[in-house]
């Protein structure tokens, strides 16, 4: 399709935030919102960043009011831990006439009701949000969307071919992500259901670091197999529990993009799960990281959840234990084994 030239901003310059550019790109005028000097150098100056090579079409600021005016359709692609802060600073400058299509994979709690989340029995469900929740908690935005999928960001830049999921309640926005976000390697699918679209975003990433510690230690694909079906159960349990329908999580914004992200050393959920395996301390592992490994603050926040209502999560529970309480490893995957799941499939 010709490029329109409509603009449409990607706030966040890291690699995801990348990846949503240069696909965005094809389709539209793109500008990145950064905070970061170094990112606005390197994009700016040079057209490159995180080893990408980018259009000279695309433009870069640091200002979240010049961003507001010049676009009307905005693509959040920060980590959910700086996204309320983030839509707090933007507030100022949406109104009701924009649109915003996050693509954060993650859960927000309010810290300042709960404080620390490292024991359970502390969170309830309207101390936790998705991110189009924050956005609507936040600012006077009402049309709100999410990207969600398979969309491992080293393998779009690649050139290759991948799926996503615009899920909004209003149409207009699956029409318009749908519209700019479509090419002939990158196929759009939309939905109605935007909160199973986070939901399964955020817990899938627990899933990936369980597979990535079965990975690490060279269990073998059986293993890992049982890990990803069995945790697409316990996403469901938690998806049901906070509103959603179980038939949310059999697309590809939650099994397939569960299957993509516990199977791929790309994925840094998985990657971290390997190295804590391999002898690494969480410490060393995100010293290292250039990415946020959103998994770790979900796992947090979904033990929490479940140890509040009462929600059988094993493999959640356990990896839980393994990451924040030091459980040996083998230990655990020895009790999962012989965990009496009795039923296969429970949520048809």
């Amino acid at each position: 399709m010709e490029k329109d030239q409509t603009k449409v901003g990607v706030i966040g310059s890291g690699s995801f935030g990348i990846t949503v550019a240069l696909l965005l790109e094809k389709n539209a005028k793109v500008i990145i919102y950064s905070r970061k000097h170094a990112s606005i150098t390197d994009l700016n100056n040079y057209h490159t960043h995180l080893n990408c090579q980018l259009s000279q079409d695309i433009e870069v600021t640091n200002d979240p009011e010049y961003l507001c005016k010049e676009c009307k359709v905005l693509f959040p692609a920060v980590p959910s831990s700086n996204f309320r802060t983030m839509v707090q600073e933007f507030s100022t400058y949406l109104n009701p006439s924009h649109i915003l299509i996050h693509t954060t994979k993650g859960f927000d709690y309010r810290y300042k009701d709960v404080g620390e989340i490292n024991l359970p029995y502390k969170l309830n469900k309207s101390q936790v949000s998705t991110m189009s929740e924050v956005i609507k908690e936040e600012s006077t935005v009402m049309r709100v969307g999410c990207m969600a999928g398979p969309n491992l960001a080293k393998e779009i830049l690649a050139g290759k071919p991948a799926a996503t999921v615009i899920a909004s309640e209003f149409e207009e926005v699956v029409t318009l992500g749908t519209k700019l976000l479509s090419s002939n390697v990158f196929f759009v699918f939309g939905s109605k259901d935007i909160k199973g679209a986070e939901i399964a975003g955020a817990y899938k990433n627990i899933i990936a670091l369980g597979s990535g510690l079965l990975g690490g230690l060279d269990i073998g694909k059986n293993a890992q197999a049982m890990i990803i079906t069995r945790g697409l159960h316990e996403m469901i349990l938690f998806g049901k529990k906070f509103g959603t329908e179980g038939n949310a999580f059999l697309g590809t914004a939650g099994i397939g993009d569960l299957v993509a992200t516990a199977t791929s050393e790309n994925s840094r959920n998985y990657r971290f799960g390997m190295q804590l395996a391999q002898g690494k301390t969480i410490e060393e592992i995100i010293a290292t990281s250039k990415e946020v490994v959103e998994g770790l603050r979900t796992l947090k926040i979904v033990k929490n959840l479940s140890q509040s209502y009462g929600l059988q999560l094993p493999i959640t529970n356990m990896l839980y234990s393994i990451v924040y309480e030091g459980y040996d490893l083998k230990k655990a995957i020895n009790l999962l084994m012989k965990y009496p799941f009795k039923k296969d499939v429970v949520f048809i």
